[in-house]
């Protein structure tokens, strides 16, 4: 598991020396099996963001575009051959004069007939750790002519082995626990925000196996905006080596990495009927899954499904069909335990790995379904300032939801919300 310390440092205190962090976390048994650092160190004045104006098709290569960008000071012409962006964003450039991280210089020149002043950038390109395909793109609040090592200042990570019997330890929370344990100063943090119990809402829950779920929650929320998460939380992100995808996504990735525990976001307009349920999938059963393969199901397989079929594989991946997405107004937040060894088979018969099923099969926290419920839909229904990550209003890129209750199925049917 990787771990930044300034993250880390959110939860815990110390004043060792990088050696003796390291020596410590060794000596109670977390090995540390890496140690590097982010960041980009290039010339602040000839790496640099820009925002794209305009993009048209190069008249002489049909794989090319034509972009006009604003550099802060002006607009400049660049050739570029990636195709993941659109007008409006803001990514990273490399002016004349640059040398990249592979050792060459960027130079004013032509590129089929077309004048090219300056190169927009990946951060592969850039010798960052995040593995983009095509160009890096960068927060919509970010400044076009912001120098490049300003947003990128760097991190210390730690690449540490978890042994199996220390789930504990698979997130910051928990990390920060060990730490405290060997002298470490816990950090004083506002309390993460609650679950209010609400009545039944529009969804129904049909668990029909308590061993292989003893526990899950669901909460709806309407009026979601889906856009890009603020800068802040990509970075978050990205230094774990996990690409933003949009704010849903982000922020249960932000959770699941903060407290262990797998959050799940369902489209609710993209499901069918008016009730989920846990239950092992049919003989010949299949879901498409978020990484875009589609895999056939098992009798001994735990699936959520709606009224015409399994929309997740239970504790691995959730379904393309019921992913969220731009077009996403409303939402079913999930915070759910399963039965580790079932996630572990599921896993292995089907070679399908995540985040959600390295924990689940290591076995969950039940009193984390909650830990994390709170803050999950507290960050989605963007209400005030966020007391769970204390970055001010997490939701500044326009995720606003209007929380209207759940159901929670340990506890005979409530509902709850935010």
């Amino acid at each position: 598991m990787k771990i930044v310390l300034s993250w880390l440092r959110e939860y815990c205190a110390w004043t060792w020396s990088e050696e003796e962090l390291i020596e410590k976390l060794t000596m109670s048994g977390t090995e540390v099996e890496s140690v590097y650092h982010t960041g980009f160190s290039g010339d602040a004045g000839t790496f640099v963001a820009v925002r794209i104006d305009s993009a048209l098709p190069h008249p002489n290569a049909d794989r090319l575009s034509v972009c006009l960008v604003n550099d802060g000071k002006g607009q400049r012409q660049i050739v570029c051959g990636a195709k993941n962006f659109k007008v409006g964003d803001i990514v990273p450039c490399a002016l004349p004069g640059a040398v990249m991280p592979a050792g060459f210089e960027i130079k004013d020149s032509k590129m089929r007939g077309e004048r090219s002043s300056g190169m927009l950038c990946s951060g592969t390109e850039l010798g960052l750790p995040q593995q983009e395909d095509g160009l890096l793109i960068l927060g919509a609040e970010v400044q076009p002519g912001t120098p490049l090592r300003e947003l990128f200042q760097g991190e210390t990570v730690l690449e540490v082995e978890v042994t199996p019997n220390r789930a504990d330890l698979l997130s910051y929370q928990g990390l920060a626990r060990e730490l405290v344990a060997l002298g470490a100063v816990p950090v004083a943090r506002p309390e993460s925000p609650v679950l209010a119990r609400r009545g039944q809402g529009a969804w129904k829950l049909d668990i029909q196996d308590r061993e292989l779920c003893p526990r899950y929650t669901v909460a709806a929320f309407e009026q979601v905006r889906v856009a890009e998460s603020p800068a802040w939380l990509q970075e978050k992100l990205r230094a774990m080596g996990l690409r933003p995808v949009n704010n849903v996504v982000d922020i249960t990735n932000l959770v699941l990495f903060e407290t262990g525990q797998p959050l799940h976001a369902f489209d609710a307009a993209r499901l069918k009927g008016d009730t989920l349920s846990v239950r092992l999938a049919g003989e010949k059963e299949s879901i498409l899954a978020l990484d875009g393969k589609s895999y056939e199901l098992s009798g001994n397989d735990l699936v959520i499904a709606d009224a015409e079929g399994p929309v997740a594989i239970a504790g691995v991946m959730g379904g393309e069909l019921s992913s969220v997405g731009e077009a996403t107004t409303r939402l079913v937040l999930e915070s759910a335990q399963f039965k580790a060894g079932r996630v572990r088979q599921t896993s292995r018969r089907l070679g399908l790995m995540s985040d959600s099923s390295y924990r689940f099969e290591r076995g969950i926290d039940p009193q984390a379904v909650d830990r994390a419920a709170g803050p999950g839909c507290y960050f989605v229904a963007g209400i005030g300032r966020s007391a769970f990550a204390g970055r001010g209003d997490p939701v500044r890129r326009g995720l606003r939801a209007r929380a209207t209750g759940g159901v929670e199925a340990g506890r005979g049917g409530e509902g709850f919300g935010v």
